[in-house]
């Protein structure tokens, strides 16, 4: 039966894709143009298409006085989901309806308003659990993975597809963009309700008044649009969801081989590896970057190339060293060019007590100076030198009680003279990095002696490209050791091989057949690349989501004692013209002290997933094991556990601990009247 192409894609479920069409009723255009921006406008009756995907490419946004928005999946703004009203009433419901995975955002939580009675326990009302996998049989039953949220040891259960309840969406704190919630949280055959969580700067011109002074929940409405293969051309078709015509299903009647099957790179990485090497046909060429070398890009304008094999290869992700708009970069591990150190900045006391290794000791001198609230406790002041040594907690003598407070053990430089003292880990104040060591590293060397992320510069750049794009940044922030998905292609001659990124390269190609020639003969060339500030969050949120959250920052006292007098402070004594150095005991050098325009962190804030359709693509980048790193470098030594932490902690959202810690760098300290108490800290 003929149903309009909008029915039939509101009914379309993406699982039984592909499905072959037949245009009942044709939509011609007007001076028979047969594409239009590359979206088909012509569809004559008769013609047979293979849809092959189903993708969101906008969203209608209706607020609560019926007006209604259009939101490109580009729209950076964030958003928090409303929990569905509607209850599922089994499982096999939920599993139609929304997407489940392994992927985090895939794992959709439920509450039980029934109890639940299984072999190994009980799911008790109210309860919530989350889905985890889904399996399927032949029969068509099948059962879902599930586990009790916040449940420790953690509990593991089955349910059936068939299971009957009352189930209800558990509300949801997190945020998402667009193009996430597309992706993951639009279930089938329901509305979905969000709530604007933050709106763009005022200075992006293109989104900025989208929502502006539009308050209250909004109803999304996803527009579709189809992806298909029409039976005489190669070509993918882009074809909008609300085209005007009549189309019949008849998958049953065709054979859906007797179309090519175009590939992304992503469908061709988890191809199994025993079929490459592979020729393919190139059917749409990806874009063109500033940062790929002449080479690379011929490669990738080529008609055909050989897929050689799938893999996963290690980067370094790093930052531009740049207050405003720094660049992103991927750094492969062969990178051959020579690094040197640069300073770091840390804006509080807990960021030296983070910055701590093994590997060395930490010689910082302090930028910005506060008075400590406590008697047994130091002050800083601008220009006091310190090197690092350990945190614990300290007990101070606070209006005749004795109180726990972290501190900082520190020794204090007074020309030739060290002095111990303690640092409260819970006051404001700014540091700068002494360094000491001059040698030059590479990049690998960086990641196995040094705590990330690390500051570096470009010495030497490497010989073996024809431009080395890090040479000419001032400074590089190394964040993290990732892997991500590559593959090795080359051109049909082997002259050219190279690493070719599959969730950044947006290509198209058909596999035609296998490959018996030769084998690479020279060595596989790997691309710096620059990416973008979507990409770099989604990676810095995707890393962050395979290891341990670190450990929550000091909690400052709810009501401080008074603040004692100020000392005046004594004439500072000269420095020394050599400081001993910690990194080399073998020749002293003298210390090296600049600002950087930076300030290093731990965390970036996260917001997203990529230029590319989804958030996140397969697989996910994951985190390097950490290496074993040594006293010196030199040296390898056995990394001590830190000490048990009894104390309570709040908790603080990592955005609101980034605006806290950028405030703590820009405003200026004023020193107090002496006597008088202050009510910060």
């Amino acid at each position: 039966m003929a149903v309009t192409l909008t029915e039939f894609t509101r009914s379309l479920d993406p699982k039984t894709l592909p499905r072959i069409l037949q245009i009942q009723s044709g939509f011609y255009c007007q001076g028979a143009v047969y594409e239009l921006f590359g979206r088909e406008c012509c569809l004559a009756t008769g013609d047979l298409m293979k849809i092959i995907d189903i993708s969101i490419t906008r969203f209608i946004a209706q607020t609560a006085d019926a007006s209604e928005i259009k939101l490109p999946l580009e729209y950076p703004g964030l958003f928090r989901i409303i929990s569905d009203s509607q209850p599922y009433l089994t499982i096999k419901e939920i599993v139609d309806s929304l997407k489940v995975s392994s992927h985090r955002l895939g794992q959709p939580a439920f509450i039980s308003a029934n109890q639940i009675q299984l072999p190994q326990g009980l799911v008790k009302e109210k309860e919530g659990f989350r889905i985890t996998a889904v399996t399927l049989d032949v029969q068509g039953g099948g059962h879902v993975d599930c586990e009790l949220l916040h449940k420790e040891p953690k509990f593991s259960f089955r349910l059936d597809l068939s299971q009957e309840g009352h189930f209800m969406e558990c509300e949801d704190d997190q945020f998402y963009t667009l193009r996430e919630l597309a992706e993951w949280k639009i279930p089938k055959g329901r509305k979905r309700t969000v709530t604007a969580a933050n709106a763009p700067p005022p200075k992006d011109m293109l989104f900025s008044t989208l929502l502006e002074n539009v308050s209250g929940e909004l109803t999304l409405t996803p527009v579709y649009e189809l992806q298909a293969v029409m039976q005489l051309r190669k070509s993918v078709a882009l074809i909008p969801s609300n085209m005007d015509v009549d189309v019949m299903d008849v998958t049953e009647q065709f054979d859906v081989n007797t179309f090519i099957q175009p590939l992304s790179l992503q469908d061709i990485f988890q191809k199994p590896s025993e079929i490459f090497p592979m020729v393919a046909d190139v059917i749409e060429r990806p874009l063109v970057e500033s940062y790929m070398p002449g080479e690379l890009v011929s490669l990738l304008r080529s008609e055909q190339v050989i897929i050689h094999r799938v893999y996963e290869a290690k980067r370094i992700l790093a930052t531009e060293i740049r207050q405003e708009s720094p660049r992103h970069f991927l750094i492969p591990a062969i990178y051959k060019g020579r690094l040197k150190r640069r300073p770091r900045e840390f804006p509080t006391a807990y960021d030296l007590e983070r910055a701590r290794s093994d590997t060395e000791q930490l010689h910082v001198v302090a930028t910005r100076g506060f008075d400590s609230t406590y008697s047994g406790l130091a002050s800083v002041l601008v220009g006091d030198e310190f090197v690092v040594k350990k945190s614990k907690s300290a007990e101070v003598v606070c209006d005749g009680n004795r109180d726990a407070v972290d501190a900082l053990t520190c020794m204090k430089i007074k020309g030739k003279t060290h002095e111990s003292v303690r640092i409260p880990m819970c006051q404001d104040g700014g540091f700068m990095e002494v360094i000491h060591d001059k040698r030059q590293y590479s990049i690998s060397e960086v990641c196995h002696w040094f705590p990330l992320p690390f500051n570096v510069k470009v010495s030497v750049r490497d010989l073996s490209l024809k431009e080395d794009i890090l040479a000419s940044v001032p400074g590089l922030r190394i964040e993290e050791e990732i892997t991500d998905p590559y593959l090795l292609i080359s051109t049909l001659d082997l002259s050219s091989w190279w690493e070719v990124p599959v969730n950044r390269t947006h290509m198209i190609v058909h596999l035609e057949k296998s490959w018996t020639g030769g084998v690479p003969t020279s060595n596989v060339n790997s691309a710096i690349e620059e990416i973008s500030e979507d990409s770099y969050y989604t990676m810095r949120r995707y890393v962050f989501t395979t290891i341990m959250p670190p450990p929550r920052p000091p909690k400052k006292p709810k009501q401080p004692p008074a603040r004692p007098a100020k000392p005046q402070p004594n004439p500072r004594p000269e420095k020394p013209t050599n400081t001993p150095t910690s990194c080399s005991p073998k020749s002293p050098r003298p210390a090296v002290v600049c600002r950087d325009s930076s300030t290093d962190r731990s965390h970036s804030t996260v917001r997203t997933e990529r230029t590319p359709k989804s958030p996140a693509t397969f697989p996910k980048p994951v985190l390097q094991k950490a290496v074993t790193r040594g006293h010196s470098l030199e040296d390898v030594c056995v990394n001590i556990p830190d000490e048990d932490d009894p104390h309570d902690y709040e908790y603080i959202d990592e955005d609101e601990l980034d605006n806290i810690r950028k405030q703590f760098h820009e405003q200026s300290i004023s020193i107090p009247a002496k006597g008088k108490p202050s009510n910060t800290i």
